[in-house]
């Protein structure tokens, strides 16, 4: 069987083999790129990255009953720098029409959250509205997340690159990252801790890279506590999809920067 990301990167090779046989793609679109780095490079607060997320291979079923564009709106309206949408449908229950829905429905730059490993994924993510894409170090050799990095760059996008470890990190690193995801998930084994982004962090803000911590993220000490390790912002999914009260969830994760404006 494998690791749930093998399994998850099989599927991926199935989807862009059936995607490049039957040349079943979109209509090409031109969106106006919204900058995530710009926002970055101003803030005074944690930036955050609300995420719209139905289901995940760890959690099963997270919350199937909402609508991504009213979802994405309450996001916009209640705080959020950014929207990470999930696309894969096989495991997460996504679309790339769940983009465009959001893409439509709010004027934040929008991440297309899915495991990218060839440039038809990226072309797709383009064509439904994204202004950054997510490649995971984990799933892709030093020399296939360079080519890919440049490709999205080339379209005009911005690169979220995820590391778990000090392996991954220097290859993220060494393509040049400007934004950096430390995933507190393993995605082998699926175990979260938050220490993950503590032992990481100061070398990716001594890398000149923006951190966004993802995963584990659930109450206020959460925040506070990669917000202290260094984090410019933190990627949220579950606590927000699960929230009776997502405006009072925002009020508690929205907090100052440590040390005001900082990279």
């Amino acid at each position: 069987m494998g690791t749930i990301l093998e399994q998850i990167l099989e599927q991926k090779k199935q989807e862009v083999n059936f995607l490049r046989e039957n040349k079943n793609f979109s209509p090409e679109q031109h969106y106006e790129r919204r900058s995530l780095i710009k926002k970055l490079q101003t803030a005074g607060e944690l930036a955050i990255m609300a995420e719209f997320k139905r289901a995940s291979p760890s959690k099963g079923i997270i919350n199937n009953k909402m609508n991504p564009g009213e979802q994405a709106a309450a996001y916009e309206k209640f705080g959020a720098s950014a929207i990470s949408v999930l696309t894969d449908q096989t495991f997460f229950k996504g679309s790339f029409a769940d983009l465009k829905t959001v893409r439509e429905a709010v004027e934040l730059p929008l991440l297309c959250k899915d495991f990218i490993i060839d440039p038809l994924q990226i072309n797709q993510a383009a064509i439904h509205g994204a202004d950054l894409i997510l490649l995971i170090a984990a799933a892709l050799d030093e020399m296939r997340l360079s080519e890919l990095y440049q490709y999205a760059k080339g379209r005009g996008l911005e690169i979220l690159v995820e590391v778990h470890n000090q392996k991954e990190l220097e290859k993220a690193m060494k393509i040049g990252a400007e934004l950096i995801g430390i995933n507190n998930r393993d995605l082998k084994t699926f175990h979260v801790s938050l220490e993950v982004t503590e032992k990481l962090a100061q070398e990716v803000k001594n890398s000149g890279a923006f951190l966004i911590s993802e995963s584990g993220i659930h109450h206020q000490e959460d925040v506070k506590r990669v917000r202290d390790a260094g984090a410019n912002g933190i990627l949220v999914g579950e606590a927000f999809m699960k929230s009776p009260d997502v405006e009072q969830t925002f009020r508690d994760f929205c907090l100052p920067l440590s040390g005001g404006v900082s990279r």
